[in-house]
């Protein structure tokens, strides 16, 4: 099928591998229009439900292990990913049973057309910046709809993954995703682009996959002027914002104090409760986009000092013997370097630990994170190398995190190996004091939440 697809033709959609971040929003966000879902994944199992499982089915979502029992002539549509592959059980089984076959991104983007959709781009942010944006407007009665990468920590309180939302405004603020170049399918009447950094693709790809994103938009296009690439790319916006910059929006004097941000945005306070000096080019981002709206900075400023944050974004895991444990999603050099500096602020000493997502991932940003991670660590931090995450697949294993690890030895003896993830806990009870802050990294491994707050229980 083609990106012109319409989604509401159908009205029963099964998703394969419907408990990854992707593929969970979409499912959830037509559940709450009315729609009927069902779905699989190899990590369901009848006995032990996981926490996702039970959530799903709260929301009359069925759920199956992903040997294709649940697939039935009744299904209207096949949801897959870039991930499945045409040898998966059920994408034979629908073929046999001529059920039609679509892209997750397709799916988005037909979602897309039918709403006000604002997209926010961008190699890194994307997830804070959609919630942000999310939160702002609901907090101001506008009530917007939300598919996003990461739940929503005021959505995870209502007892759901929080990725997901469906108000009762046209408004819908959705990521769109570069690394699989499905960005380029998407409507909007709002773009946003936060930045541009070599992440999955190389820069004059990226150039061109932004273009298409900035040419699908039928309103305002916001880029972060304080970022060289994506500057590159505006087309002048009142709109646009960047720090200590000539622009529309402009964000300075920034300061941490604890597990707290304050900054000026046109000379107007803005605190928000999240750490890190990205995130306030992430605020700024949200602000610039509301405004275009119609919201006023003050009214942003009121919403995001009550902003809960986002599940593994410089997530507060736990803390004990005044040692402090940090949850993060960062998976490319750029987003380790903005966690890593982020938790300097708060710790006198950071052991920064990191698991890659792939090793397609890894080799292709290997040389990035050899040489940018080690110049952001002061001469007290450590950083801390695992095995890679391997989610299986046919893929090939040129480079692994113990060639990182000698690679970077060569430079700096601020880097230890711990191939299985469970060797670094001895060493950090060993290691770790008081005035410490522990940083976890990593992508795609559902299971790292849990280690992150096995540590503290360990310490």
């Amino acid at each position: 099928m083609n990106t012109q697809y319409d989604f509401q033709v159908h009205q029963h959609f099964f998703f394969v591998g419907i408990a990854g971040t992707g593929m969970s929003a979409i499912a959830q966000y037509l559940r709450g229009t009315g729609k009927k879902v069902s779905g699989s994944d190899r990590l369901f199992n009848k006995d032990n439900k996981m926490l996702i499982q039970e959530q799903f089915e709260q929301q009359g979502i069925q759920c199956y292990f992903q040997d294709a029992s649940g697939l039935t002539s009744d299904v209207d549509v096949l949801v897959v990913s870039t991930a499945i592959e045409e040898t998966n059980v059920e994408y034979q089984k629908a073929k046999q049973l001529n059920i039609p076959i679509i892209k997750r991104s397709e799916l988005l983007a037909s979602i897309s057309r039918t709403k006000r959709t604002i997209a926010v781009g961008g190699t890194s942010g994307k997830s804070t910046t959609t919630a942000m944006i999310f939160h702002i407007l609901e907090e101001n009665g506008i009530s917007p709809s939300i598919m996003s990468g990461a739940g929503l920590t005021s959505l995870q309180e209502k007892g759901l993954p929080g990725n997901a939302w469906v108000g009762k405004s046209d408004w819908l603020v959705i990521e769109a995703d570069e690394s699989d170049g499905s960005i380029v399918n998407y409507t909007s009447e709002i773009a946003l682009l936060l930045n541009m950094d070599r992440d999955h693709k190389e820069y004059d790809e990226l150039t061109e996959l932004f273009k298409t994103f900035r040419s699908h938009t039928t309103g305002k296009f916001i880029v972060n002027q304080s970022h060289p690439k994506s500057k590159e790319l505006s087309v002048n916006s009142q709109y646009d914002f960047g720090v200590d910059t000539q622009c529309g929006f402009n964000g300075s004097e920034f300061k941490q104090d604890g597990f707290s941000i304050s900054f000026k945005c046109n000379n107007e306070p803005v605190k928000i409760p999240v750490i890190g000096k990205h995130n306030m080019e992430n605020a700024l981002a949200a602000i610039a986009c509301c405004q275009a709206i119609g919201l006023t900075i003050s009214d942003c400023a009121k919403a995001l000092a009550h902003y809960k944050g986002i599940y593994r974004r410089t997530q507060l895991a736990g803390s004990t013997k005044g040692i402090t444990v940090i949850d993060d999603f960062a998976h490319n050099p750029a987003e380790i370097v903005c966690a890593i500096k982020a938790c300097q602020t708060v710790g006198e000493r950071v052991f920064a630990w990191f698991q890659p997502h792939g090793f397609g991932p890894l080799k292709f940003m290997h040389k990035e994170l050899e040489t940018e991670t080690i110049a952001a660590l002061r001469s007290t931090d450590t950083l801390i190398l695992s095995d890679v995450y391997y989610a299986g697949g046919t893929v090939s294993k040129d480079v692994t995190s113990a060639d990182v690890y000698e690679n970077i030895k060569k430079q700096s003896n601020q880097v230890i190996y711990f191939p299985d993830r469970k060797e670094m806990i001895p060493f950090l009870q060993k290691n770790a004091k008081k005035g410490d802050v522990i940083l976890i990294m990593g992508a795609r491994d559902t299971t790292l939440s849990d280690f992150a707050k096995e540590i503290v229980t360990k310490l």
